[in-house]
């Protein structure tokens, strides 16, 4: 309102710059009079509001000028926070005032970009030189559910390149999907949101595995929530920026979902992305602190994520909610583009901003000190889901436990060219083997009294006091023999330990199994191709297979770590032998399936070592 006031043909004196005596000359009664002083009063509100935001910015010492943040519950439908710096001039009086948004707590339609954020936030994402095919990979892919129905819970990839943004909102959305279906209700304005991390009641939750069962609005609803908890986690969980379209206006609201696209690709013909002057153009930014309204607004604003420029915009948010000169200082060197060349791939750097809240280029735990003030930076805090990476398999890179051991069963997956995500229902699969859990901390008290600088003996008397502090009770001749050279190897100890009934303290395992993990995964390639497996045809009822997205069933197997590699192939799936059919079968069911082979194998057994994969039909692809 003040800025509307400020607007008129007669444009307002400077807040209290006449006189006291000349006020107190003019008729109290004046409506003129009455008009400035209810300028001044609503002006200098305004303001005070708009420093207090400021103060409260996680970026307010940035020297990038971002969009000022409104708190939740200090606008009423009166009163609106206008940007008062960016406000047009007296001069320039033909500029139509911006819309302001109908939702309590959002901010103004016409929050554009400052030119000079633009031609940051451009160059940080493209470089100084990108070509026209980067461009039009990013500027074509939408978030967008899989129509195939095996696959639908899928966000589908058409372009090369975005798959970093997109694998990480599907992890996201699997954990709303699988794990908190029940949460998948309306979003409601003045209901406390609790996005982030939750607990179960219970140690061990199993998802169904009825993938086709969620409905579209239960979909749309894991998105929505999906989102803003990454841009929340990218703003320190303080606040959230959602970029959308300037070019999109009031008709897309409350119209159905397929009109909306309709008019979203109409107004997005022709439209194009090459420079900042076109991002600043073109780019609408809102900022939030309330996560109920950012949630509503990401509701609102679906139609336009999923267009052709969803990918883009998303990638946009997620930079600016943490700031561009946060993003910098993330980095341990700035100079790259973030999105790389020659081929248009999200780096590690965007992959880490969207799963862990920081555009760290690495994967390991924490900082690497190099020396001489100068250190690598890392995953610092454990995450929602994780990240496994076929680079580690090839010793290029360490992945740490943060996100190789994530808070829920859900993995994006990096291969050298693109990224998929694999998956559990179970959440006991991230759960210690029982058995291994019993070894560590045997070892560890073996280690503990071991002086020899790591060469594996200790004395006698150490050795008491591991049997002491682990509650193994060994047999006098077993004792007599373990201790007679007057002193213990570890590995003759490991052994009578394995031989040791569980009962005595021992590892000694009634089932045959002896700690060996049995269970499956799902990966997920979003990225259409044809599925010659499927056996699927074109509508049209020719031979050419269908372009959809993959989902692939893996059974896994993982022994102890202590066992040597023919325990595998003498042990028996447990799952395998439940059949009630004649003896005859059930002795061929019982034997082992042969192992298989593909690069994604090699992921999932840095995660599980020397785990056995199998699976039905053609290999699962990471490419």
């Amino acid at each position: 309102m003040a800025l509307r006031m400020s607007m008129q043909n007669t444009p307002p004196e400077p807040k209290r710059s006449k006189q006291r005596e000349a006020a107190a000359a003019a008729p109290l009664a004046s409506p003129e009079d009455c008009r400035r002083l209810q300028r001044e009063l609503m002006a200098a509100a305004a303001e005070k509001r708009m420093k207090e935001a400021k103060d409260s910015s996680p970026t307010s010492n940035s020297s990038v000028s971002l969009p000022k943040i409104v708190k939740s519950g200090e606008i009423t439908s009166k009163e609106r926070v206008l940007d008062l710096k960016n406000a047009p001039s007296s001069s320039n009086l033909s500029v139509p005032l911006p819309k302001v948004a109908k939702s309590r707590g959002f901010a103004p339609k016409e929050a554009n970009l400052g030119i000079e954020e633009a031609n940051q936030l451009f160059s940080m994402m493209f470089g100084s030189e990108v070509s026209k095919d980067i461009l039009a990979q990013w500027s074509n892919q939408g978030i967008r559910f899989s129509s195939d129905s095996e696959t639908s819970m899928g966000l589908v990839q058409h372009e090369g390149g975005p798959c970093g943004v997109l694998a990480a909102i599907q992890a996201f959305v699997l954990k709303y999907l699988l794990f908190f279906p029940d949460e998948l209700g309306k979003v409601a304005l003045n209901a406390p949101q609790t996005l982030g991390s939750k607990n179960f009641p219970k140690k061990r939750y199993v998802a169904t595995s009825n993938f086709a069962s969620p409905t579209e609005d239960a979909k749309s609803r894991a998105l929505v929530k999906s989102m803003g908890e990454i841009l929340f986690s990218c703003g320190s969980n303080k606040r959230a920026v959602i970029a959308t379209l300037t070019t999109i206006g009031h008709d897309i609201e409350g119209s159905e979902d397929s009109h909306k696209d309709e008019v979203l690709a109409k107004a997005l013909e022709g439209l194009s992305i090459e420079s900042g002057s076109d991002m600043q153009k073109v780019i609408r930014v809102d900022a939030y602190t309330s996560q109920a309204t950012a949630l509503q607004k990401l509701e609102e604003a679906l139609p336009v994520f999923r267009s052709r420029m969803g990918a883009m915009l998303f990638l946009i948010s997620a930079l600016l909610s943490r700031g561009l000169d946060y993003v910098q200082a993330d980095r341990d060197d700035p100079t790259p583009s973030l999105v790389t060349a020659p081929f248009g791939h999200a780096s590690q750097e965007i992959v880490n901003l969207l799963l862990c809240g920081q555009a760290v280029p690495n994967v390991f735990d924490g900082r690497m000190d190099l020396g001489g003030g100068m250190c690598l930076k890392g995953i610092s805090t454990s995450v929602e889901v994780g990240f496994l990476t076929l680079l580690e398999s090839l010793n290029f890179c360490k992945v740490g436990q943060h996100l190789k051991c994530p808070k829920w069963p859900i993995w994006v997956v990096g291969s050298e060219s693109h990224y998929t995500v694999l998956f559990a229902l179970d959440t006991s699969v991230q759960d210690e083997n029982e058995l291994e859990e019993r070894e560590s901390h045997i070892r560890k008290a073996f280690d503990a009294q071991d002086k020899s600088g790591g060469g594996g003996f200790i004395s006698v008397e150490g050795f008491q006091q591991v049997i002491r502090d682990t509650n193994i009770r060994l047999p006098r001749e077993k004792l007599d023999h373990l201790c007679g050279s007057g002193f213990i190897v570890w590995s003759e100890f490991w052994q009578v330990i394995l031989d040791l009934d569980k009962s005595l303290g021992g590892l000694k395992d009634s089932t045959g199994l002896m700690g060996k993990k049995v269970f499956d995964l799902y990966h997920f390639n979003g990225i259409a191709k044809s599925d010659l497996n499927g056996g699927q045809v074109s509508s049209s009822g020719g031979d050419t297979p269908l372009q959809r997205p993959r989902l692939t069933k893996l059974r896994v197997s993982v022994p102890p770590r202590w066992t040597p590699e023919e325990f595998m192939a003498d042990v028996a799936v447990s799952s395998a032998s439940g059949g009630n059919e004649s003896s005859g079968k059930e002795t061929e069911a019982a034997k082992p399936e042969p192992p298989q082979h593909a690069p994604l194998v090699d992921c999932i057994r840095t995660r599980w070592a020397r785990a056995v994969c199998n699976w039905i039909g053609d290999p699962p692809s990471i490419v």
